[in-house]
């Protein structure tokens, strides 16, 4: 390129940037006279049609509007002003935006070193739909008029906040709340209903955002979830993210790990739906969950209408939520969907013992080891028949060994003759899996029994601060993957114990020449170091406490209980008596002659006839 095409790239460029400077600045300047062109007419409008919503971008002082603007257009024009509202368990703060909640504090709970709050953020609201001579407008975006705080006679405080609307119209919110309760009685009151609403339909919309009060957030959530109660029958959210529904709904809960708010309505919601919005996994905000809940209630077509609600800000306490509204109790996490098998024996066992306990018992840490004490003597009769077998299974070893020499190791030829010897004896190999089938559905129900209950929350025992979480005595200062950045000291000594048990149990059955079964019983506790270092302390100690039993009943039982001498007896009475072999034992041996011949089909090659 020679200069002249070099000056002349360089024109073009300047006069381009020019062009385009020239046209922003002329496109913002119309812009700005055309924003100014339309707020004058909104003003003049706003004088005009006195019965019209002024613009939401509007800032004007309600004692500078002429006397002409009145109703709905008068009230989105304001302050917001607060009135709190105390009574032995909470505190709750009313605005006049909305005539709503605004915040809710619970006295006796606390998230770190403050008090729980439960409703305080911008996304928190409850509005309906309703029709003005301007158009439609929700009531959140509304003034209302505060009665102030009235005590009653008997106990009970009432609040009321009145939106006077067009033509006389009045929209009326009143709160009662008991004194010693979570629940908030709620009453929307409209007169004028005829016109305010649509064909009777009230439109409402409930918006709530849990926040973290745990220390572990991503555990939190895990813990969370959406209930309802729809058509007389309770279910819940935990995966899903939007739910229609098409029959009554009298309740809708938004439950974080111990607390919960609900939304109840006493003479049920006729349809609607909920959007649960899920916090992604790497999400670093202290948010848990957020729901968006709309309902529709079918009113009378009269002119003043009644709608009965309830609001429940509080604990996931079992006593409390089953006294606040039908099946709200379920909210607290017993055992559902999979495990649902196991919230009886959590509701009748494991609960009223551990209330019988905790009458007499003040630390936490001594319950749960009298409860599992208690679980232990309740299981005692089938873990005692696991543990005979294996007595017997130990008395069998040196004939096993002797079976293995005799066969030269030959697997399947050792297990055929182990198999007539059990049968001979009187021997269920499988006995002993009973104390491991036992603790299937004890575990996942105190999992979910220490995982949901809030007297442990802020509960210490020994070096754990608070059973309902992990403890974190060892911390690394690093996230290793799998593990966490802590080891749980409770979660160690589970480990250890675990693996003793593993050891003992080793010694007491036949050598296995199978290495995956022979090495799975000290592998299995190496596992357990990862599933449990994550859960509550409570867990972890409860796990403790059981192998320690364990350990000690099978020594009891194994050196001061069972007769070794006396079971050889009567394993050789019991072969002298005549054998009938169940038709699948038969079966199965007839199977394993088959696979043997078949091995020594394939050996033939080798040189011998």
């Amino acid at each position: 390129m020679d200069r002249n095409t070099v000056i002349g790239f360089v024109l073009l460029a300047v006069l381009l940037f020019l062009y385009l400077f020239l046209s922003t600045k002329d496109s913002q300047e119309a812009q700005r006279l055309k924003q100014a062109y339309d707020d004058s007419v909104a003003r003049v409008q706003a004088v005009k049609k006195p019965d019209s919503l002024p613009p939401t971008k509007q800032t004007v002082s309600i004692d500078t509007l002429p006397d002409s603007v009145q109703g709905f257009q008068r009230a989105a024009i304001g302050s917001e002003k607060l009135d709190t509202v105390e009574n032995d368990l909470a505190k709750i703060v009313f605005t006049n935006k909305g005539g709503q909640p605004k915040a809710v504090v619970l006295k006796n709970y606390k998230s770190g070193t403050d008090q729980v709050i439960l409703l305080n953020s911008a996304f928190d609201r409850l509005t309906y739909g309703i029709n003005t001579q301007g158009g439609s407008a929700q009531t959140a975006d509304f003034y209302f008029q505060s009665s102030g705080v009235q005590k009653n006679a008997d106990g009970k405080q009432t609040i009321s906040f009145v939106l006077n609307g067009d033509n006389g119209k009045t929209i009326t919110h009143q709160f009662t709340i008991a004194k010693d309760a979570y629940l908030i009685d709620f009453n929307i009151g409209l007169n004028g209903a005829n016109s305010l609403l649509t064909q009777g339909l009230l439109n409402l919309r409930w918006q709530y955002q849990a926040t973290q009060h745990e220390r572990d957030v991503k555990y939190e959530r895990q813990q969370s979830q959406i209930g309802f109660m729809e058509d007389g029958d309770f279910d819940y959210m935990f995966s899903k993210s939007q739910r229609k529904f098409e029959k009554p709904v009298q309740w809708i809960s938004a439950s974080q790990q111990f607390f919960n708010s609900t939304l109840i309505a006493k003479n049920n919601f006729n349809s609607g739906g909920v959007e649960w919005i899920h916090q992604p996994s790497d999400d670093t905000s202290h948010i848990v969950l957020r729901i968006t809940a709309d309902f529709q209630v079918k009113t009378d077509l009269n002119n003043t209408v009644s709608v009965p609600l309830q609001f429940y800000y509080g604990p996931n306490h079992f006593k409390t939520l089953k006294q606040t509204a039908p099946d709200l109790d379920k909210m607290v996490n017993l055992g559902q969907g999979f495990y649902s098998f196991v919230r009886p024996i959590n509701k009748f066992i494991v609960m009223p013992v551990f209330d019988f306990f905790k009458k007499f018992v003040v630390s936490y840490g001594l319950v749960i080891a009298l409860l599992t004490l208690f679980i232990r003597l309740l299981t005692s009769p089938l873990v005692y028949s696991s543990y005979l077998s294996g007595a017997k299974m130990k008395a069998l070893r040196p004939e096993i060994d002797k079976l293995k020499q005799k066969y030269n190791n030959d697997q399947q030829q050792v297990g055929v003759e182990q198999m007539k010897l059990f049968r001979e004896a009187g021997v269920n190999p499988l006995g002993g899996c009973i104390p491991a089938l036992l603790q299937i559905p004890i575990f996942f129900a105190l999992y979910s029994f220490f995982s949901s209950n809030i007297v442990l929350r802020g509960e210490s025992f020994w070096w754990a601060k608070d059973l309902s979480s992990y403890d974190d005595v060892i911390r690394f200062g690093v996230h290793i993957p799998l593990l966490g950045s802590h080891l749980s000291l409770f979660t160690i000594t589970a480990v250890i114990t675990s693996f003793l048990i593993s050891i003992y149990n080793m010694n007491m059955t036949p050598d296995q020449n199978n290495p995956a079964l022979k090495y799975m019983p000290y592998i299995f506790p190496f596992i357990l170091l990862f599933i449990f270092n994550g859960l509550p302390s409570a867990l972890t100690w409860y796990y403790t406490v059981s192998n320690v039993i364990t350990l000690g009943l099978q020594f009891v039982i194994q050196n001061y209980i069972i007769d070794h001498d006396k079971i050889l007896s009567k394993m050789e009475e019991h072969r002298k008596k005549p054998k009938v072999k169940p038709k699948w034992q038969a079966k199965f041996e007839e199977i394993q002659a088959a696979q043997r011949k078949a091995q020594q089909v394939q050996q033939k090659p080798s040189g011998k006839k």
